[in-house]
């Protein structure tokens, strides 16, 4: 096992079932896990609203819609890369949540004056794309920078717990008031809990610093506008998370595109719309919580890695054979909610454990380049391949009969990245990959 786990007097009685938690970690581990409650909460009151915002600038357009997210993200990942080579991240981080936070206020205002409402609903669909993917990135950049391999192998499950609950608060609040309120009317509410998040950031900024385990340093990162980037074209390691979010980001966008048209045809009303995007999330954010909290630290520690990581791919590669027999409602929010809760309970979580064994630089540069650029950029890959197979003539049925084959690999890589991830943990990675780390660290 990686996890050197706490025992005796140092465990916490209370906990201990769910989460091998120190008393030391808990401050840690409590703020952190309150930071993406609330993180995820916001997001997901306005996820379903995005969501319908997509269906109403035309499911036919919205390959253009994932494009645009694409160039939205090549503009503003030089910024951040630019900020986080000046900046401190106690300055940093919040300053990337309260831009956020002024964006919605204005994107309320532009909802509220009526005006244009085509274009605000397609705006509004590419801010949110970019802003789920730029927050949840920092976030897991900041928790890799504090927690170090041994805890984050422990407490990363039990952390991504705490977002699956705020991830279940938000789509229950926009469920309830999605048939009360115009969709509009939810964004300030989203914008008051996302505000929240800044005094959690402050109290595991607070630990951290006073912590001896990690060692961790606030400075700015220094370096080069695209030092991260020329980190991921020189090592195999990082080209393999990029090839294997690649390969997550196809599939769920051929999902995403499955799941839009089915319910397009079978639902009429905006709100009844809304709703059922809102309950597909409840259900997926409930289940995902009980796997967080007592499943995924344990089939790491246990089955390695490697096995975590292709669980969801072949989970997948499942669903896309039960959509081409039944390309209907019901199978495809079984297929999304069952894809959704295991990538949020083990992908998602092993996928940062991978960001624990690389130089710091690359935990904020590299990685924010992997979450945005290359996430994104598959994106509107995906959506065009998928316009394009539709073009040929191809349905549902056959979509995911090309797509089946694709989770296979899927899962391969991700195998393959948790091995890799586990020798470079203990130091029996290729002497050149060692000292290629080694130098990195050196260098700041």
């Amino acid at each position: 096992m990686v996890s050197n786990p706490p025992s005796g007097d140092d465990r916490v009685p209370f906990l201990s079932r769910a989460v091998n938690v120190s008393r030391s970690e808990l401050p840690g581990l409590l703020s952190a896990a309150a930071y993406f409650f609330c993180l995820l909460c916001s997001y997901y009151i306005l996820r379903p609203v995005r969501d319908e915002m997509g269906v109403r600038g035309g499911v036919e357009n919205m390959q253009w819609l994932f494009t645009a997210t694409f160039f939205a993200m090549l503009l503003a990942v030089p910024v951040f890369a630019t900020l986080a080579s000046r900046f401190r991240r106690t300055r940093l981080i919040p300053a990337v949540y309260g831009f956020f936070i002024a964006c919605i206020a204005l994107f309320w205002l532009w909802l509220r004056v009526d005006m244009q409402m085509v274009w605000a609903a397609r705006s509004f669909f590419v801010w949110l794309s970019v802003f789920n993917l730029f927050v949840v990135s920092v976030f897991w950049s900041f928790l890799t920078d504090v927690f170090t391999n041994r805890q984050a192998t422990r407490l990363f499950g039990a952390i991504a717990a705490g977002g699956s609950a705020g991830a279940i608060a938000g789509p229950a609040i926009t469920g309830v008031l999605a048939q009360q309120l115009e969709p509009a009317s939810l964004l300030p509410i989203a914008a008051v809990i996302l505000a929240c998040t800044l005094p959690c950031m402050w109290v595991l900024e607070r630990w951290s610093s006073r912590s001896s385990e990690h060692g961790t340093t606030n400075q700015p990162l220094g370096g080069t506008l695209f030092e991260g980037v020329k980190a991921v074209l020189q090592s195999r390691y990082l080209l393999g998370i990029c090839l294997f979010i690649w390969l997550y980001t196809t599939l769920a966008t051929f999902l995403y595109f499955i799941q839009a048209d089915i319910i397009s045809n079978a639902i009429d009303d905006s709100g009844d719309r809304t709703s059922v995007f809102a309950i597909i999330d409840l259900l997926t954010n409930t289940l995902t919580v009980g796997i967080q909290l007592f499943l995924t630290a344990r089939v790491v520690q246990y089955f390695g890695l490697g096995r975590a990581l292709s669980f969801v791919p072949l989970l997948v590669a499942a669903g896309f054979v039960v959509l081409v027999a039944a390309p209907v409602l019901l199978s495809i929010a079984a297929v999304q909610v069952l894809r959704r809760a295991g990538n949020y309970a083990l992908a998602k979580p092993g996928r940062e454990m991978l960001f624990t064994v690389v130089p710091r630089y690359e935990k904020y540069k590299s990685k924010n380049f992997i979450d945005t650029v290359v996430y994104r950029g598959s994106d509107a890959i995906a959506s065009w391949v998928y316009t394009g197979l539709t073009g040929l003539g191809l349905g549902i049925s056959g979509i995911s009969v090309v797509a089946i084959p694709v989770a296979l690999v899927w899962a391969v890589i991700g195998y393959r990245l948790g091995v890799s991830r586990q020798a470079r943990a203990t130091g029996t990675a290729p002497p050149s990959r060692r000292r290629q780390g080694e130098s990195d660290d050196r260098r700041q």
